[in-house]
């Protein structure tokens, strides 16, 4: 695949401030999932640390190149969730981590060059990460950089978002996504980026996992429930075993059609009883539910109160 055609004006514009030496300490790469900000992070880096770029993409084969192919370049580390003492994954970024990675930042270049950090997902450090984080962002060594990346930044504090360059993903316009979808080889580009929102990274994920057929199963269970064929807490429990959060999205995304669909007197294949209001307070719980399924709360008991509430 070509590099994204969205991606070409954010990595132009970042380049001319390297151009003009006016490179920030702090970079924040934000916007919504699948828009590829990670792999401009990657290559944003490798022509960074690179000792031949060409417009700041790397050459690929200089010693600096090799290493970073390999994971072993001493002027890069990457952070993400770590393990705990137990060997689990946490799921969230910790104050140690930052520490570790602030102790880092203050080390020389082995290279000479730039000492780069990056924290994946940004948004994951707890309060206690971000206050640690937050000093290293307020004095910068010389000549490092820290880029965040973040597919919900209203979730960092804005003290550590403000201390940042941001560069925002933003979905493109609509022929932009299909050329891409149809380069990309994905079968029904339309409905793939209907089904997305407009997501064309979404849409091309999606699609090569089959979960676009999950999208009908969601709308299938819905009608179910509102006729009352369907039995809520099995539902909750099948949905919670099989990507919740992309279920809620898909639930969320097939009241919206709904409520255009009533509001343009067409047929309303969820057939709810639920009026207009009921409707629209539903679709904020789905998606407040998809929030919620990310901290301590039970996932089975915040899906049964919100297909119960749909039943």
């Amino acid at each position: 695949m070509s590099i994204p055609s969205w991606h070409i004006e954010l990595w132009s514009r970042l380049q001319a401030r390297r151009q003009r030496d006016a490179l920030p300490h702090a970079l924040l790469l934000c916007g919504p999932q699948g828009l590829g900000k990670r792999d401009f992070l990657r290559r944003f880096v490798r022509g960074l640390l690179c000792q031949r770029p060409d417009n700041g993409d790397a050459c690929g084969t200089c010693r600096s190149c090799l290493l970073f192919a390999a994971g072993t370049h001493p002027d890069y580390v990457a952070l993400s969730y770590g393990l705990r003492k137990d060997g689990v994954q946490r799921s969230e970024i910790v104050v140690d981590q930052i520490r570790e990675l602030s102790a880092r930042l203050a080390t020389a270049s082995q290279f000479g060059g730039w000492q780069i950090a990056s924290i994946d997902p940004a948004d994951a450090m707890n309060v206690a990460a971000a206050n640690a984080l937050l000093k290293t962002l307020e004095e910068p060594a010389s000549q490092t950089m820290l880029i965040l990346v973040a597919d919900a930044p209203w979730r960092m504090p804005a003290t550590i978002r403000s201390r940042c360059q941001r560069i925002d993903f933003q979905l493109p316009q609509q022929d932009e996504s299909l050329a891409w979808l149809q380069e990309a080889g994905v079968r029904d580009p339309q409905a793939a980026l209907a089904a997305a929102g407009g997501n064309p990274g979404l849409a091309r994920i999606w699609s090569e996992e089959g979960s676009l057929a999950q999208r009908q199963e969601v709308r299938k269970d819905l009608a179910a429930l509102a006729s009352g064929r369907g039995d809520a807490m099995a539902m909750g429990k099948r949905w919670l075993e099989d990507v919740p959060e992309q279920r809620l999205w898909f639930a969320a995304q097939a009241v919206a059609d709904e409520m255009r669909a009533r509001a343009t007197a067409q047929s309303t294949p969820l057939a709810s009883t639920l009026d207009g209001e009921d409707l629209m307070a539903w679709y904020h719980a789905a998606n407040r539910t998809r929030e919620a399924l990310r901290g301590p709360l039970r996932g089975d008991l915040l899906l049964l109160e919100l297909l119960g509430r749909w039943r």
